[in-house]
């Protein structure tokens, strides 16, 4: 039996990779490589499934926020670029008969109508408890429940589920 859609914040630093440079991506799709953090890993590996909704946030920005919305596009795979001594992200400690860094792929699915500051939804009173909000939080990949995405989209204009 398929479980409930999940929402997820992904974190993109917006000069490496912006939701732009998703939106323009071959089929607005790409693998979503490089995390080298193991409770970031294991939500892409053991949690994501293929559908669910993507909060696509610029960190690292002036200002940081949300930027697009995006959906998981596969299911999770090893991330090549720990086999690629040529990478950043190479680890020279992964076995490719037991990969340590896995990835999914993600799609984006629509420009919202504004960009929203990290400033904004702090100061959001229903979005309190969202792990991006939270200090000292700086997961690059965290859960977001349902309640929180309808807030943030219906913050961003946007009519609709």
């Amino acid at each position: 039996m398929p479980r409930a859609k999940r929402y997820w914040l992904m974190k993109s630093e917006p000069d490496v990779f912006s939701f732009e440079d998703l939106w323009k991506a071959k089929k607005r799709t790409t693998l979503w490589d490089g995390v080298r953090n193991y409770q970031a890993r294991n939500l892409m590996r053991d949690e994501m499934q293929v559908g669910d909704g993507v909060l696509y946030y610029h960190s690292n920005a002036k200002p940081p926020g949300i930027a697009g919305l995006a959906e998981v596009a596969s299911e999770p795979y090893p991330d090549p670029t720990q086999f690629d001594p040529k990478d950043a992200h190479y680890d020279p400690k992964s076995d490719p008969d037991d990969p340590r860094w896995w990835l999914v792929d993600v799609r984006a699915v629509e420009k919202l109508p504004r960009f929203l500051s990290l400033d904004e939804l702090k100061a959001t009173a229903s979005l309190g408890e969202m792990g991006v909000v939270r200090r000292g939080n700086r997961l690059s990949v965290q859960p977001v429940s349902a309640k929180e995405w309808r807030a943030v989209v219906a913050l961003a204009g946007r009519k609709g589920p």
